[in-house]
């Protein structure tokens, strides 16, 4: 069943083949989130879809662009921010799964430029935790190319012994997934781009926007409502570089709830992205996905996600051996850049996600507040 509605300054698309019912009940719940959270923070657009079941819904709002007017739509393109580094660590644990790397294995095993560095020894697993000893949430302005990060890396200094204290990092996540797409023998555009994610079914999904989607591609806006979109940086692509549509990133977010039709790899890999290494307060660390076993309350959600969380160190329990996500798990992953706000949850074990992206960064309490109140009234029915 397709049923199109038009609502505000967009359009609405839902898309699924439950009863009218459970359709006018969703309807109704999305529309009393997302409209007064889009008129409150100022939003130009936003795509929201929802998985329950394997039954897809796609609730479309707003316009992709201020100037052309274009509405949103579920093939619209956004920037994600480090959402991407969800799909950052699922390439290496494919890349482990191909029997390329090992987690245990040191950085320094995959990139001679770190012959007599700290850095040099330390597990790829750490990189991908962001506990290696505090890399810093940015690289800093004269090291942000990819010509002199290495010599960055090289002169750095932990501030603390690996493995003890979380300190959430793009340069941590970006070397990871850097020396993952070296592992395989690729550059990490064209491994995630020609392998990653074709092989998670993902149509129109990039780091590099080609030419011919750039009509695809929302404007986003930024604080003082601003034209922007994300420039480039070291690492970029591996830490805050997906751009991709809500059609998209639902198929992804299934994929996390339902691997089995994927090959063996993939199947792997996205075990090893739901595995906990690392407790952080009442949040644990996975492999670019963090969870939160049940039960919780969107209070434990909002507290796993506060800006102290992602811009100072907090002491880590490491977890072993590592555990898996528990069934009933709130599995997610906020992203951000100038322009663009992103948010992808789902409950392991349930068949339920949801994903929200808009062409504004707004508050992530508000993002995490909005998807829990729509996929607790979802499970409700």
């Amino acid at each position: 069943m397709h049923i199109a509605k038009s609502i505000l300054a967009g359009s609405f698309f839902l898309i699924l083949s439950f009863t009218g019912v459970a359709q006018e009940r969703l309807e109704e719940t999305v529309n009393a989130v997302i409209q007064p959270l889009m008129k409150q923070q100022d939003i130009a657009g936003m795509a929201v879809a929802i998985t329950h079941n394997g039954q897809r819904q796609f609730f479309n709002y707003g316009v992709a662009s201020k100037d052309t007017r274009k509405p949103v739509t579920d093939q619209t393109l956004f920037e994600v921010g480090s959402i991407s580094k969800t799909f950052t660590a699922t390439l290496g644990a494919y890349a482990q799964a191909q029997g390329k790397l090992q987690l245990s294995d040191p950085a320094g095993r995959y990139a001679p430029q770190l012959n007599g560095a700290a850095l040099a020894n330390t597990r790829l697993l750490d990189l991908a935790t962001y506990t290696a000893g505090g890399l810093p949430l940015q690289f800093p302005d004269d090291a942000d190319h990819a010509d002199r990060m290495f010599s960055y890396y090289k002169s750095w200094k932990p501030l603390y012994p690996t493995g003890t204290q979380r300190l959430y990092s793009n340069p941590s996540i970006g070397l990871f997934g850097h020396l993952a797409a070296r592992a395989l023998g690729q550059s990490f555009d064209d491994v995630m781009e020609q392998t990653l994610m074709p092989g998670l079914g993902l149509k129109h999904s990039y780091v590099r926007v080609p030419q011919d989607q750039s009509g695809r591609y929302a404007q986003g806006y930024a604080k003082d409502g601003k034209p922007v979109r994300v420039g480039p940086g070291a690492l970029d692509s591996e830490a805050y570089g997906v751009k991709t549509s809500s059609a998209d990133l639902i198929r992804f977010v299934e994929a996390n709830l339902r691997p089995q039709k994927l090959e063996e790899a993939l199947k792997q890999a996205i075990a090893t992205t739901h595995m906990g290494f690392y407790r952080v307060g009442g949040m644990t660390q996975g492999l670019g996905w963090e969870f939160y076993p049940a039960p919780f309350t969107v209070d434990d959600l909002l507290a796993g996600n506060t800006p102290q969380m992602a811009l100072t160190p907090q002491k880590v329990e490491p977890l072993n051996p590592p555990r898996p996500a528990p069934d009933g798990s709130w599995i997610n992953k906020t992203g951000s850049t100038n322009g663009f706000g992103a948010y992808a949850a789902l409950v392991s074990g349930k068949d339920l996600g949801i994903v929200m992206l808009a062409n504004k960064n707004y508050p992530i309490e508000e993002r995490i507040k909005a998807a829990h109140k729509i996929l607790a009234a979802l499970e409700r029915q």
